[in-house]
């Protein structure tokens, strides 16, 4: 991966194959296993309630347990996958609220609109595009979530720039991500597999926190922070990526546009 369209390509096709039931998902990316959301910090009762279809074993943390949602308001999920995060902020903003997903995956899209109809979510909608160039309007929505996405971006302070226009005054950022704890040697950093794992494109914890910062937004805090595991148990023993992955951490970071 040479550039930042090599990146985009690959996401795309593997999280389309993930889509299309070709590849598994576990966490951000390894192979499938149980209780994936329950392990990430969400309860049982939001599992039960999602659609059928709708996980597909991705992410690495909860971002609706610290985004403080309310009934009337707008959401945009950004990199939304199969949807488990609109259904769930759905149930949060209710019937008079609205929720965005915003992928560059056409078959997440596709799978995404599915599990909608399937739910009967009528106030979800999917939209294809980049969470680079984000298909929504200026000062249009209250509440920005994201759950392990924007590791994969190859511009991350455009990503944050590209939310906080979306947002209007005031309104809220709630980030699920990886970060690095310690730099990656340079082969872990052109491994594809890791990238497509969340781990190779992870930025340093405190470089993160400075992207959103410089991107104009204020009380950026570190809601929780916790170890990453989820996938780690399908690598062999020895294996070089195990060393990669012990140097990431779960963070839920919030901050929020000036009023």
């Amino acid at each position: 991966m040479e550039g930042n369209d090599d990146i985009r390509d690959v996401v795309r096709e593997k999280y389309g194959e993930i889509a299309e039931g070709k590849r598994s998902g576990c966490g951000c990316g390894g192979d499938c296993c149980p209780d994936v959301l329950l392990t990430l910090g969400y309860t049982a009762e939001q599992q039960a309630a999602l659609p059928a279809g709708a996980d597909l074993g991705l992410g690495c943390g909860n971002p609706l347990a610290h985004a403080a949602l309310r009934p009337g308001e707008t959401v945009l999920d950004l990199g939304s996958g199969a949807g488990v995060d609109c259904f769930l902020a759905a149930r949060e903003v209710g019937a008079s609220g609205h929720v965005i997903g915003v992928d560059m995956t056409p078959a997440m899209v596709s799978r995404a609109r599915a599990n909608a109809a399937r739910g009967g979510y009528a106030q979800v909608e999917f939209r294809l595009g980049e969470i680079e160039n984000l298909p929504v309007a200026d000062a249009s929505v209250d509440c920005v979530i994201s759950n392990c996405v924007v590791n994969l971006s190859p511009d991350k302070p455009r990503v944050f720039r590209e939310a906080r226009r979306a947002l209007r005054p005031g309104g809220r950022l709630l980030v699920s991500d990886l970060v690095l704890t310690r730099p990656l040697a340079e082969e872990q950093r052109s491994d594809v597999a890791l990238y497509v794992g969340c781990v190779a494109g992870a930025a340093m914890r405190d470089d993160y926190l400075a992207m959103i910062r410089d991107a104009g937004f204020v009380g950026v805090e570190v809601a929780e922070e916790r170890a990453y595991t989820v996938g780690l148990e399908t690598l062999p023993a020895g294996d070089p990526r195990r060393e990669a992955f012990a140097a990431v951490v779960s963070v839920k970071v919030r901050a929020r546009k000036p009023a």
